[in-house]
């Protein structure tokens, strides 16, 4: 019985001695790797440099945005679709060519020629916004849908004949995730101070550079000029001719840079600091 008795002891400190050389282990490994906090959780996947929008890649595209994110994706020629936080989903100059992977909440179109604008939108959509009313009126949109409000301010086109239709062209403003993104359609004029007025402060900017069936080039830019935004996608330019012109041509004053895939993710803390041209894949 003694004999077992200091068997029994032997084995209790032998098991006491285990748990006191593990304790400290254990307590280091919790100190060397602390667990993470709930809002870095949250927070990582948006962890951007404070001078460039976030590029995602479309197959990584999160299933939800951020209350001060806004989803831009470059759907082709002068067609984008944007998400809002609560996921409405928006697409400028809806058409018939160049059509996007998911049905629109909102399309926005414009008449200077067929790819611009259809005379069959998808009856699923719940909100068409045309451009253009007739040459007396211009057409005017304010509406407000869940997180996004859409307007637009009217600009007048070259008609096919050489002279001009008034307020054949819209420039929509899309306000969401406390950001203003102006899309400038087929813009063929530049703006006056009153136009300037009504569309107000710009964060993001869509705008046409192929300098010949909108806007030329130098008038163009000096509308870029007028509207200060931060961030420029060139759209509306057919050919990689056209496209080095405009970025060739701006390059000295502001940044210019090409990115991988056609989606990025957008906020006001992630607008660059110095304004730039972001091209999107696409044409």
């Amino acid at each position: 019985m003694v004999r077992a008795f200091r068997w029994q002891t032997l084995l209790a400190g032998l098991a006491a001695l285990i748990v006191g050389l593990c304790a400290p282990v254990t307590a280091s490994r919790s100190q060397d790797v602390p667990a993470a906090k709930p809002a870095m959780r949250e927070n990582c996947p948006g962890l951007v440099a404070a001078d460039a929008p976030r590029i995602v890649p479309a197959a990584l595209r999160l299933a939800a945005l951020g209350a001060d994110q806004a989803r831009i994706t470059y759907v082709g020629h002068a067609s984008f679709l944007i998400e809002s936080p609560q996921l409405v989903r928006i697409v400028t100059d809806y058409n018939d060519y160049v059509r996007p992977p998911v049905l629109p909440d909102i399309a926005t179109m414009n008449h200077a020629h067929s790819t611009h604008f259809t005379d069959r939108p998808d009856p699923g959509i719940q909100f068409v916004l045309r451009g253009w009313a007739g040459r007396e009126a211009p057409a005017r949109h304010d509406l407000q849908y869940k997180d996004v409000r859409v307007r637009n301010v009217p600009t007048n086109i070259r008609d096919w004949g050489g002279g001009t239709e008034r307020h054949g062209n819209s420039i929509f403003i899309f306000e969401l995730a406390n950001l203003c993104i102006a899309h400038l359609g087929h813009l063929h004029h530049t703006l006056t101070q009153q136009q300037l007025d009504e569309i107000g402060r710009v964060d993001v900017v869509m705008v046409p550079v192929d300098g010949s069936y909108t806007l030329d080039l130098e008038g163009m830019i000096e509308v870029l000029q007028s509207l200060k935004a931060p961030l420029m996608i060139p759209m509306h330019y057919f050919s990689s001719y056209t496209l080095t012109r405009f970025t060739s041509r701006l390059h000295e004053d502001w940044d210019v840079e090409y990115a991988d895939t056609p989606s990025l993710v957008v906020s006001k803390t992630t607008l660059p600091a110095k304004p730039k041209i972001l091209v999107l894949p696409g044409h």
